[in-house]
């Protein structure tokens, strides 16, 4: 059973997020604050849960939430300052977003929140020197798996999944030969054959080694 609180701070964020192993489109993060009260039983790591679970969960975290957010980080700042960069900048952003703002923070993962090499600070939203400070002065702990341990880890994480998935449908209209609807432009084998038969879109992210033999890749608009 999932905790509800890490700490005794009465306004604790849990942040994850989701899509940063694939080959296309965002990455995205959800910052999520719940009450002290909050239950909600079939909560667990988004990845653990149907597609029709996690469906059935957005509503409710939506609903009973006391702040949340979510943030896409788009593929050409991906490319620029790296997925693991772009991942905490995701996070770092949805907490921005939180109104009340949190007194705590834990996050999925075994990266900090603010790395020793600083808050990257280029491409896409631009921080204020008073937004970074803030970052900086709230306390934070990374705690591996914890999407499967804290309920607002494990809320933030079905919120990325589910925003990103949508996001990742519209573009699928745009772009029906990659099957983006299904395979969320994850390094399925069904998406590495179209980006051999068809090549690669803008919304692919030219950092990664999007085919194992990695051939030069034709540019579909």
């Amino acid at each position: 059973m999932l905790k509800n609180k890490f700490t005794n701070f009465n306004l604790e964020c849990g942040t994850d997020e989701a899509g940063r192993g694939c080959l296309a489109g965002p990455v995205t993060a959800a910052a999520v604050i719940l009450s002290d009260s909050f239950n909600l039983d079939l909560l667990n790591d988004s990845k653990k849960l149907s597609e029709k679970v996690r469906e059935k969960l957005r509503p409710i975290i939506i609903e009973e939430a006391i702040s949340f957010s979510v943030t896409h980080i788009y593929n050409v700042e991906i490319d620029e300052i790296n997925i693991l960069n772009a991942s905490i900048k995701a996070m770092q952003e949805s907490i921005l977003k939180l109104n009340p703002l949190p007194n705590y923070i834990i996050v999925d993962g075994n990266s900090p929140l603010t790395p020793k090499g600083g808050i990257k600070n280029k491409g896409g939203k631009l921080f204020t020197d008073s937004e970074i400070e803030l970052l900086l002065s709230i306390p934070n702990t990374s705690i591996i798996k914890g999407d499967s341990k804290y309920m607002s880890i494990a809320a933030a994480s079905v919120l990325a999944k589910t925003y990103r998935d949508d996001y990742m449908n519209i573009l699928h209209e745009e772009f029906p030969m990659y099957n983006w609807k299904k395979n969320k432009g994850y390094p399925t084998l069904e998406h590495r054959d179209a980006i051999r038969k068809y090549g690669v879109t803008k919304y692919h992210r030219m950092s990664f080694r999007l085919l194992p033999e990695q051939l030069t890749l034709d540019f579909r608009y």
